[in-house]
């Protein structure tokens, strides 16, 4: 029988079939879905914040808080299962803009800044990115499915749909 695992806030996790992972209120956060078609190992990260170096002392804080820390930690331990780096590719959901801020302050534009950092990070680890479904003014929560690929997307008041 199939678990579906569900990964906190600035938590990560991974799984293989027929096991699934799941993550709750994805406002401007991000959910970064990782997969090695192969092995068909998965793995998913909720990344609050775009990059550790910013902010004084995160070094020692929480790897999966941050996007820059969180997909790296992710990647390394999908290889610790067998995944292999050269085969994974992502998915990407969150994002969204949900404060009305006056002018683009930082609070604003965090959402947009992480999908960015996530975006930047994945190009320098040389992972594709299959699908997004970021931005907008909503929350999303996620369902991965490894063995599939698929990623459920599920918001309040519109229809659920997989990229």
């Amino acid at each position: 029988m199939s678990e579906i695992i569900k990964v906190g806030m600035a938590d990560l996790n991974i799984c293989q079939p027929p096991d699934g992972l799941t993550t709750l209120g994805l406002g401007s956060c991000v959910g970064v879905a990782l997969r090695d078609p192969v092995t068909r190992i998965g793995g998913l990260v909720h990344v609050m914040l775009p990059d550790s170096k910013s902010i004084h002392g995160s070094q020692s804080m929480n790897p999966a808080k941050f996007a820059d820390t969180g997909i790296a930690e992710l990647v390394r331990r999908m290889e610790q299962k067998g995944a292999k780096r050269s085969r994974m590719t992502a998915k990407l959901a969150g994002g969204a803009t949900m404060f009305a801020v006056s002018g683009r302050s930082e609070v604003g534009l965090v959402g947009q800044r992480n999908t960015q950092a996530c975006r930047q990070c994945l190009a320098e680890l040389g992972i594709s990115i299959l699908a997004e479904d970021t931005g907008a003014n909503y929350g999303r929560t996620v369902i991965f499915y490894p063995e599939t690929g698929e990623y459920q997307i599920r918001a309040v008041g519109r229809d659920s749909y997989i990229i």
